[in-house]
């Protein structure tokens, strides 16, 4: 089975400060060891605070990542199909 692919919209709860960012940035590389592959975390101007795409090995593996920082920041989390993929679906 192949990883499934996500997209992450987040909204910081608490103010970025470097102490912050470290942490963040500690949990991400803890989540190499649950099996997940980080493609690009982007922090963006507008309604989303930062845009992070990722792979996991299921849902429930991306969920339990979303708990994990539900202290921190708001996530809305979105499975993504690759358009390779995607274009098979509609053939």
């Amino acid at each position: 089975m192949r990883d499934v692919y996500f997209v992450a919209l987040v909204k910081f709860k608490k103010k970025q400060t470097k102490e912050v960012v470290a942490e963040n940035l500690k949990r991400v590389e803890a989540d190499t060891k649950e099996g997940i592959t980080w493609h690009g975390i982007y922090w963006t101007l507008g309604r989303y605070d930062a845009v992070a795409v990722f792979e996991a090995p299921s849902e429930k593996v991306a969920m339990k990542m979303a708990i994990r920082r539900g202290e921190n920041m708001a996530i809305e989390t979105l499975v993504a199909v690759p358009v390779e993929e995607a274009r098979k679906l509609v053939e």
